[in-house]
Parts: structure tokens; sequence; C-alpha cells
């Protein structure tokens, strides 16, 4: 083994373990290649960074005039975003979180208006774009930001003293605004938030797509790798160094054995043996939009035990999908999914062995985000809403297994971004 390669798996094993569970897993800026030396299969990967159209001015102008409209309904005089997803979704910036407050207001009429530190104002004018409002209110380390954000609200016109506060905002922002703008109610901003970003655009689903096509291409490359005693973190290292050769960053969880029964698996550093079931859970983003695949395969022959589980794995997968239609509840494609493996003796309501978790979840520049194909869930199904695909099998001792493709509803029906796997044996379709 050169050193190179030393170097590489050591880092890969450093850093396999640091990604995130829930949220936006992989960031997703574009990277330059590194070299390593890799695999053929790795290192014969080219860029795939062309054609890439991003989110244009005018159709985040149109977000942030539904978000207002959505306001007008919902009786709100404001919202508040600190400098995550959404802040992301309606101005193309992201600042992020520190015990600093920073964030914009969205106002049910009139500009953006944003609230920063004093000592970070010419950052945040290189990242503001002034079409959507240019007004930036400071405060200095000794002063309070919240009654800047009530201030903002208040000049904007008030009709109902509501101010809604975005999922993602922390409690002591809300609670301090709530303290600096006394009799005012501080409400849930989600049917703003969410009445947006669950429904995607051409544009947006355009980007998930590509997402998902770099995903696979470099699923295909480190598939081509792995071997018997190849360690959990080089075969994930591998997957990372693939997404970094195709120029994006970008990962996904491995695990192997009777591990790949714990649906995130577990901190016990895993060996991939002749016989081993390999679960690979993962994606990137392409201009913040995600991507979340998952793969199971076995190294070798696989077993009639673990083949049955599998085919039955890619029914409940498919019955989800055949459940998907216009007007239909998120509740009864998670049904149909879990009705499929309790048929076959497995057991119901979550418990083991079976399916212990909702069937799918929301994606778009997170992750995981709204909604939900889940027991209790009634929200309608319509054009623009994408999920996860996932229902997964758990067998404690023994294996796991999970299909996971995500999907857009077009104008008449479903549509997956990634074609299924064909087999246990042809993970790839």
């Amino acid at each position: 083994m050169s050193q190179n390669r030393r170097k590489f798996l050591s880092i890969a094993a450093l850093t396999s373990g640091a990604m995130s569970l829930s949220g936006n897993l992989f960031a997703g800026n574009r990277l330059k290649e590194e070299e390593y030396d890799l695999p053929s299969s790795i290192s014969n990967l080219k860029p795939m960074v062309d054609g890439i159209v991003p989110i244009s001015i005018e159709e985040r102008k149109q977000r942030i005039a539904k978000a207002q409209n959505l306001m007008s309904k919902e009786k709100i005089d404001a919202i508040f975003l600190e400098g995550t997803a959404s802040s992301f979704y309606f101005t193309g910036m992201r600042w992020g979180q520190s015990e600093r407050t920073f964030g914009l207001v969205i106002p049910a009429s009139g500009a953006i208006a944003y609230v920063c530190p004093k000592f970070e104002e010419d950052r945040a004018m290189e990242l503001i774009n002034p079409v959507f409002g240019d007004e930036v209110r400071c405060w200095e380390e000794h002063e309070s930001p919240f009654a800047l954000i009530a201030g903002i609200v208040k000049d904007r016109g008030v009709k109902h003293k509501r101010i809604g506060m975005e999922e993602r905002v922390r409690f002591f922002i809300a609670d301090g605004v709530k303290k600096a703008a006394p009799g005012f109610e501080i409400v849930d901003a989600t049917p703003i938030t969410a009445g947006c970003r669950m429904y995607k655009s051409k544009a947006e689903i355009a980007l998930m797509q590509k997402s998902s096509d770099i995903t696979i291409e470099a699923y295909k490359a480190a598939f081509a790798t792995i071997r018997p005693n190849m360690s959990q973190a080089a075969f994930s290292g591998n997957i990372s160094a693939a997404f970094r050769k195709l120029g994006y960053s970008g990962g996904a969880m491995v695990i192997v054995g009777k591990y790949s029964a714990l649906p995130h698996g577990s901190i016990v550093p895993q060996t991939i043996r002749e016989g081993d079931v390999v679960l690979v859970d993962g994606g990137t983003s392409c201009e913040g939009y995600a991507s979340d695949i998952s793969r199971t395969i076995v190294v070798g022959k696989p077993s009639q035990r673990q083949t049955d589980v599998w085919n039955l794995e890619k029914e409940a997968q498919d019955a989800a999908f055949a459940a998907i239609k216009i007007g239909a509840t998120c509740e009864s494609v998670d049904a149909a999914a879990r009705a499929v493996i309790e048929a076959a003796g497995f057991n119901k309501n979550y418990k083991l062995p079976g399916l212990p978790h909702r069937t799918g979840h929301g994606i778009g520049l997170e992750g995981h985000e709204w909604t939900n194909f889940v027991k209790g869930n009634m929200t309608k199904l319509a054009p623009g809403m994408c999920f996860s695909d996932e229902p997964t099998i758990s067998i404690p001792g023994e294996f796991g297994i999970r299909l996971e493709d995500c999907l857009y509803i077009g104008d008449d029906r479903p549509y997956f971004f990634s074609k299924q796997s064909i087999s246990i044996e042809q993970p790839f379709g």
C-alpha cells in the first residue's frame, strides 16, 4: 500500500463517523479534485459540474411573494429566519448559527431587512443581495438584537401583532423577541416556510436530479472497490473520494453485517467479510439541493434468507411508490409499504423484526424536511412534493435491508430520481 493511500484511509477513518444523520446530510459545495492513489474505478471519474442552472433571482422573488401571501392568509405580520436553509431558499444567502443573533425578517408586505452583529456588517453586505432588501440593522456586543427584530416588524406595518418564527430559530431568540415585543404573539412560521419549500419548482427538481445522478455515479465507482477484509472506514473513504473526483463533497454511512439491522449504524468499527450484508446510505448536494440514496448488497454469494428479505424490501418499496397518488394522504403510502412487510410475518407498529421507522421523509435543501410518509400524517400529496422511499426491514442480530430512492410528484404521477436496484446482486438499475 502506498504512503498516499495509507494517508487517505487514515483521513477517511477519522471523517467517516462525522456525518450528520439529520438535516442536510452533506453540505455539497463543489470541491477541487484531490489526487490519491485510488482504484481505477474512482480515479477515472470525471467532474459532473457542467449544465447546472442555479435558482434564479426571479424565482426567489416569486418565493418571497408566495410567503407574503401565505402570511396574509395566516394573519402573520412577519416571519424571522436565522441564516439557515430557509434563508438560502428565499435569498440565496447562508450564514449559519452562532451565539450571536443574525437573521432576516420577511414582512407580510415590503422589503426584507436583516439583523446583524455590527462587527459582521461588512461581511454580511458581501453576502446580501440588495434586490430582496438592503436594510441591515446592527447591534453592538453589549446590545440586544431582539428589539431590532421587533422594530423591523413594527416599521413594516402591524395588523395582527403576530410574529412567526421558523422552526430552526432557537429558543433564546424567540424568547428574546417575545420580551422585546410585549403584546405580540410569537407563532410557528412552518405554515409559511413549509408552505413554500414543500412544493418544488422545475428548477429545484432539476438540481435534485443532478444531485441524485452524481450520487449514483459515485456509488457505482466505489462499489466496484468493495472486497472481503476491507474496513468499513476504507470503503466509506472510497465513496467520499468518488464524490470528490466528480467535483462535489459527499459521503455515505456504511453499515456491515449484523449492524445493518440498526438503521443508523453502530459506533463499533466493522470489517467487511464474505457473506456480509453491506448497507450504504448517503448522498451529496448540488446548489444546495440534496440527494439521499441507500443500496444494500451482499459481499459474495447471498444466502436464500438474505435474498428473500431483500426481495421483500423491494416489494415494499414498490408498494409505497404505487400508493403515491395526487390527493392521497402521506399516511396511506406508509401503510402500503408496511402492509407488505407485515403480511410476510414481520411485526406491526414499528416493532422488530420489521419496519422500525417511517417509510419516507421529505427532501430538498435539507436531507430531511417536510413532510413524511408516516402513520397519522393526513397531508395530501400534490405535484412538486419530493420524498424518499425507504421501508427498511431490520432483523436484530442478523441484518437489515434498506433500499432508498428519492422521488418527485409530477403533474400526473410520481417519478424516481434514481433507478431502483434490480436485485441483491445488481444494486444499480
